[in-house]
């Protein structure tokens, strides 16, 4: 087994600000240890230090054992990139060296037959078996069957953007877990993972001998799984981090404990200082007509002095305050209505009717179609009407289908795209984005502006630019973004899966007081509690509406 050290690392972002600020904590032999914090604390910038992406600017990592890594990205790649490609990636340095020079060997065989050419082939080849290529593609073999449901020959050449994300997720964990590497670092393992898959997921951390450290903000996930949680916390002068030596059960009382005893701490030394500074007061006025009193005075000095240069103890973090303020507007009371709808090669005909106001959670397995059932929805439904165009600037992929889909009346869609996938906001910076508006969105002044996004916690992100952030602040920056554009409807796709965990109460804040109709595809289970109405796509091919969640439908059965 391996472990990973790192000590008193910092970190400053290009601008000059520090970011990291002394981090230090170690995972041990073995550990599960959680990575949480606020979005944009510098979660992804720690791991990829320690993957070795970044340099830290002070500080050192240490590790034993192989590191295998899954990045942020995955679920969200929508490249030309092959399912060979993508396992490839979380392979071994030595595989991936090998796997390259064998491509290019066959390269140069389709270009030239020539013995120079062949020998060269001949020992791609010979250095492919040597550094356990074979193996390597048994094991992914092994998961492409688990994960798919198809053999690795079949799916070595399938672009990864045809799988959807959880597929992508689900691929690569599998194999990572059955990998060679004794360490892992899982960048949000469970974001696009269907419930069974996370189940799947708690349930492999568990069993497995591994050393893994992972960030997320999935509270079921961290209650089963995490041995120990590491916080980066949020300072003035760079963000730090704590660790608790517990689970998740016991990890808000041991915070909350804390911040009494820092609290307690900055008391007692506001206390001594202010003793201290009146001592030394009260000598300098009688030194000014007892001179036996100038040593004193002198003595006095130097005390505060070195207790103000020792300075005080640990501030107390500062915690983020989100506040999401979605308004919407009074629509028809028949806000959708599907009849005889069928997403053409994912689900069966089915009929739904949701009401104005109604809160509906779309449910079902990773690739059941329920996003597919959300852009429809997002681009106006079957024949859209003037004022069912969808809000932003966004171009929504259209969805084959048969049957009809409608919105009602002043039914103005606003889609959360799971992916983040934002063309349109790639290389501009927030405040270009809120000044310059869109059609559905008004363009706003600077001042204005950076209170929407101090408001959701963006203020200090103000000159970045979209696709410059990390996968929550693109997400609190998307509902910003729907809470200016006067949607009526929200179609929330997997909207928490980058959410850290105040973020996303302040979403569920924010949708109660929404006045509108909402419809989110969700494998949050916690987050799933606040609605009134339970959409599932069953692994069968049918839609329908339980009187509860259903997380237990398994993937849907069609040709792979």
């Amino acid at each position: 087994m391996g472990h990973v050290d790192v000590a008193g690392v910092g970190f400053e972002l290009p601008d000059g600000r520090v970011l990291l600020d002394d981090v230090t904590f170690r995972v041990g032999d073995g550990a599960k240890v959680a990575l949480v914090g606020a979005n944009g604390s510098g979660k992804t910038t720690l791991t990829r230090i320690i993957a070795g992406d970044l340099k830290p600017h002070s500080g050192s990592i240490s590790r034993s054992g192989g590191l295998g890594v899954m990045r942020q990205f995955v679920g969200s790649v929508r490249d030309s990139s092959t399912v060979r490609d993508l396992l490839l990636g979380v392979a071994p340095e030595a595989i991936q060296q090998a796997a390259a020079k064998l491509d290019k060997a066959e390269q140069k065989m389709m270009d030239a037959d020539d013995e120079k050419t062949q020998l060269r082939y001949a020992q791609a080849v010979a250095d492919w078996g040597e550094v356990g290529g074979y193996d390597a593609e048994v094991l992914w073999d092994v998961c492409t069957t688990s994960a798919l449901g198809i053999p690795f020959d079949r799916c070595r050449w399938r672009e990864v953007k045809t799988l959807s994300g959880g597929e992508q997720k689900r691929l690569v964990l599998e194999a990572l877990l059955r990998g060679p590497d004794e360490v892992l670092m899982l960048d949000e393992p469970d974001n696009y993972l269907d419930v069974p898959g996370k189940r799947w997921l708690e349930e492999q951390l568990r069993s497995s001998d591994k050393t893994v450290l992972y960030i997320s903000h999935d509270r079921e996930l961290l209650a089963n799984t995490a041995t120990r949680i590491v916080t980066v916390e949020l300072g003035a002068a760079g963000n730090t981090a704590w660790t608790h030596g517990g689970g998740f059960a016991t990890y808000h009382e041991a915070r909350r404990h804390r911040f009494e005893r820092f609290e307690e701490l900055r008391k007692r030394w506001d206390e001594e200082h202010a003793k201290l500074r009146a001592q030394m007061l009260m000598y300098k006025q009688k030194a000014a007509y007892n001179s036996d009193m100038a040593s004193r005075y002198r003595a006095s000095q130097t005390r505060l002095r070195k207790f103000e240069e020792a300075g005080p103890p640990q501030a107390l973090p500062r915690e983020q305050k989100v506040s999401m303020r979605l308004t919407g507007g009074r629509t028809g009371k028949r806000a959708v209505v599907c009849t005889a709808l069928e997403l053409t090669g994912l689900m069966k005909p089915f009929d739904l009717e949701v009401w104005y106001g109604e809160r509906v959670a779309v449910l079902g397995s990773n690739g059941s179609g329920k996003s597919h059932f959300l852009r429809l929805l997002a681009n106006g439904g079957s024949d859209p009407d003037v004022e069912h165009e969808p809000v932003g600037d966004i171009r929504i992929p259209s969805v084959a289908h048969t049957g009809n889909a409608k919105l009602g009346a002043r039914v103005r869609p606003g889609w959360f795209a799971q992916t983040h996938e934002h063309p349109e906001l790639v290389g501009r910076t927030l405040l270009e984005i809120l000044h310059r508006g869109d059609d559905h969105r008004d363009g706003m002044g600077r001042e204005l502006a950076s209170r929407k996004l101090d408001r959701y916690e963006l203020a200090h992100a103000a000159e970045q630019t979209f696709d410059s952030l990390s996968g929550g602040q693109q997400a609190r920056f998307q509902i910003l973004l729907l809470e200016l554009s006067g949607a009526t409807l929200l179609l929330l796709d997997e909207p928490t899966d980058n959410l850290d965990v105040e973020s996303a109460e302040a979403l569920e804040e924010g949708l109660d007081s929404f006045d509108g109709t909402v419809l989110a595809v969700t494998h949050d289970r916690w987050f799933a509690r606040g609605f009134d109405r339970y959409l599932v796509f069953g692994a069968d091919g049918s839609v329908y509406e339980p009187d509860e969640p259903v997380w237990d439908e398994g993937r849907v059965e069609r040709a792979r």
